[in-house]
């Protein structure tokens, strides 16, 4: 009896014992059969994107199921040099998001994930660096005196990292002279993705004509009149004189104080005729001249047009100032 209850004992162990390895090895071949997703806890990623391919290691025996894992789109990615926290829940939302059934995986996350995005650094010095070197290259080659005092610039910025390109826009017909504001445009793998903005000071001096003494309404201008002073362009209208050929033979259109820059909206020559002046009207064509008299309606200087009325047709004409006693019109 004894024996007999031995035996059974025996085979009482010997039959757990194999069950029990056979669960166990069964457990394993089951656990091979899934599929493993694991994630890190940093991640850096330089995408658009946060691409569960990108950011974890997937594997298991199911190729299309690990490509469809690959392109899950966990959510957009943050600005280059930023950080995104993930955690398991969000993992499992987009994966149920994609028709996947996450009770289906091994999935090892940390608490906590955070992903970066990659960056590259643009300082606000090399900005500005954009900006000199764009005004060396395009400042006109007879401003030699020219010199850029000072690029200003609100700070660097971040780019994605990918293939940098960019572009210095300089205002739409504006002239390279003063305080000029710049557009620098920073575009990424060929599409635009930062503009910013600086503003530059470009001081030009060159000699221009200014007034030696204070000169009277209707003043001749003589040589003892004006000098030549070398200033910023920057600071004085466009139409500054530089060359005393333009004054001389002129006289003012009214009263200018001493050390005035002269502009050509201040001088003008003298009138040759006046209105109620009788002149000679002279038409000339492929050798052929006619000549009328004719009565000025409107005071003119050298060059300007008038009008003048033709005493045999009693008409008005339009005709250009030669000299104190002719005009001449169309023909």
């Amino acid at each position: 009896m004894g024996y007999r209850t031995d035996r059974f004992f025996y085979s009482f162990i010997i039959y757990l014992l194999a069950f029990i390895l056979l669960s166990a090895m069964g457990g394993e071949i089951f656990a091979a059969d899934l599929t493993r997703i694991k994630i890190e806890k940093k991640i850096e990623i330089d995408d658009e994107n946060i691409v569960l391919g990108r950011i974890a290691e997937i594997e298991g025996g199911d190729p299309a199921l690990i490509q469809k894992l690959n392109d899950v789109v966990i959510g957009k990615a943050p600005l280059a040099g930023n950080s995104r926290d993930l955690d398991e829940h969000i993992i499992k939302m987009r994966l149920k998001q994609n028709g996947i059934d996450p009770d289906g995986l091994v999935l090892q996350v940390p608490p906590e994930v955070v992903v970066t995005r990659s960056f590259i650094e643009i300082s606000e010095e090399k900005i500005k660096k954009l900006v000199t070197d764009y005004l060396a290259e395009n400042l006109p080659a007879d401003r030699a005196d020219a010199r850029v005092k000072d690029v200003r610039v609100a700070g660097g910025l971040r780019l994605p990292t990918g293939r940098i390109t960019y572009k210095v826009v300089p205002p739409r017909n504006g002239e390279l002279l003063g305080k000029i504001p710049f557009s620098i445009n920073f575009d990424v793998n060929g599409k635009l993705h930062k503009r910013v903005w600086a503003n530059a000071t470009v001081e030009v001096f060159a000699e221009v004509l200014v007034t030696r003494k204070p000169l009277g309404r209707y003043k001749p201008i003589t040589e003892d009149d004006i000098e030549m002073q070398k200033l910023n362009l920057a600071d004085l209208p466009s139409n500054v004189i530089s060359d005393p050929e333009a004054v001389l033979g002129k006289r003012t259109k009214r009263a200018i104080g001493a050390k005035t820059v002269l502009r050509a909206n201040l001088v003008e020559f003298p009138p040759l005729v006046k209105r109620g002046d009788v002149v000679v009207i002279i038409a000339e064509s492929d050798g052929l001249k006619i000549s009328a008299l004719g009565q000025v309606k409107k005071k003119g200087a050298l060059g300007d047009r008038i009008p003048v009325i033709n005493f045999d047709s009693k008409k008005i004409l339009y005709a250009q100032v030669l000299d104190s006693n002719t005009v001449k019109v169309d023909f």
